[in-house]
């Protein structure tokens, strides 16, 4: 997974500079000590303070002087500030699910209730809570982005900071890649998300099938929405830079698609900001084809169930079957890519076991079997297959894969290559496979 880039703040506090006066955390006592001010009566404060409902953010280990901290990551990037928390406090932020007062979250968890006040305020001041402080910055935010017209360059950075340095880099990795040789010029392909250090053997191998493609009219880049709000597809109205330029939206196609599916495309557009699965491959892109136009979406994973069917969210079915018409009705020629990195295992995953060679080998063996089932081409099957093991390995993208499948008539599927990216430590391993639909 890329981790994208993250500020990490006040280490060995528990708050966010700037603030006026240090609100130091004691990790004996786990009180707060040094408080600019005393806490108002809890009758005074608002609902989603006493109440707190914490937003979905991504957790990022951070170590200082031995120590271990938790930086609380939010996806969507609605302030430059990361809030350090020390990992023993992540727990406690389980609790804020908005179902409890504060004050019966303290008694169960023998917890001071002014340490939790301090810290649900701190959380609502960077945004991280449910509530009307989170609403005001995401509508600056909005306003910021529509201002702008396309999404900042974020993971894309890590290629290089210039054309040139992208430039240097992509030739290079195209030149240790050997041509797959395939027999007709590819409709889609499907590489991976993992940064480019690990990941540059599949990004590569993917896009060498496309060194002779004449440029199309357009570019569809699926991707995974890891730590966003939408738990349907989140299409981008906005097109996208990276060090390379800019990929303007392809307004006739997405204009259609908004005027036949509404506002529940875009109601959750800000997950592409700090969203990595689409910006990784802006450069590769842009390296073939310049500033083509772009359709932009997120794709939900199929195997979740959505959390509420209150119809402001678009299910894949429906979006890639509108999607499909308008591409016909508007004609041109389309390039389709799947943003997909498959296994994720190890503890750094969840998992107890440390990754040595017999999962290794294990989690090949059951990587090959469902890519088997993908190569053959019918997304039902695959998707039948995935949920009757119910992906103990943790695949990450099966939703943009199986809408390739869906995409594209009559798919033939070539593997091109297949990878495992671990530490020497065990910690982790993400699998990926470089793949083209001809």
């Amino acid at each position: 997974m890329h981790q994208g880039v993250v500020t990490l703040l006040a280490l060995s506090k528990c708050h966010v500079r700037p603030y006026p006066r240090p609100t130091t955390f004691n990790t004996r006592t786990h009180k707060y000590t040094n408080r600019s001010e005393t806490f108002m009566s809890l009758d005074s404060l608002p609902d989603h303070i006493t109440k707190p409902h914490l937003r979905p953010v991504q957790p990022v280990p951070v170590q200082k002087d031995g120590k271990q901290y938790v930086a609380l990551r939010d996806p969507t990037m609605l302030v430059k500030q990361t809030m350090v928390i020390p990992a023993h406090i992540l727990p406690i932020l389980q609790q804020f699910q908005g179902q409890q007062h504060l004050e019966e979250i303290a008694e169960r968890i023998s917890s001071d209730l002014d340490q939790l006040v301090e810290l649900s305020k701190q959380l609502d001041k960077l945004g991280l809570l449910w509530g009307p402080t989170f609403e005001k910055l995401e509508a600056q935010l909005r306003e910021k982005l529509e201002a702008h017209g396309s999404f900042p360059a974020t993971a894309s950075l890590s290629m290089g900071k210039t054309a040139s340095d992208c430039t240097t880099a992509i030739e290079e990795y195209l030149e240790q890649t050997e041509d797959p040789e395939l027999e007709a010029p590819a409709k889609a392909i499907i590489a991976p998300h993992l940064d480019y250090q690990r990941g540059w053997p599949n990004y590569a191998a993917a896009y060498h099938c496309l060194r002779n493609l004449a440029p199309p009219d357009r570019v569809v880049i699926l991707g995974t929405n890891h730590f966003g709000i939408g738990d349907g597809v989140v299409l981008s109205e906005y097109g996208f830079e990276s060090p390379m330029g800019t990929n303007p939206s392809d307004t006739i196609v997405v204009g259609a698609l908004l005027e036949e599916l509404g506002q529940p495309l875009t109601i959750d557009q800000l997950d592409h900001i700090a969203e990595h699965s689409i910006q990784l491959h802006l450069p590769w892109v842009q390296y073939f084809f310049d500033d083509v136009p772009i359709v932009a979406a997120l794709i939900p994973d199929p195997l979740t169930e959505m959390i509420e069917d209150d119809e402001q969210r678009i299910e894949t079915p429906k979006f890639v079957s509108t999607l499909k018409e308008i591409l016909e009705g508007v004609g041109g020629e389309t390039l389709f890519i799947a943003s997909s990195d498959l296994s994720h295992v190890g503890p750094q995953f969840g998992e107890p076991r440390a990754v040595d060679e017999q999962r290794r080998f294990d989690v090949e063996r059951h990587d090959r079997e469902m890519l088997s089932k993908f190569i053959a081409g019918d997304c039902e099957e695959f998707l039948s297959a995935m949920k009757w093991n119910k992906n103990p390995t943790r695949w990450c993208s099966i939703g943009n894969m199986a809408a390739v499948l869906m995409l594209v008539d009559e798919p033939i599927v070539e593997l091109i290559d297949y990878r495992q990216a671990f530490d020497e430590k065990g910690l982790a391993m993400v699998t990926s496979a470089a793949m083209a639909v001809i």
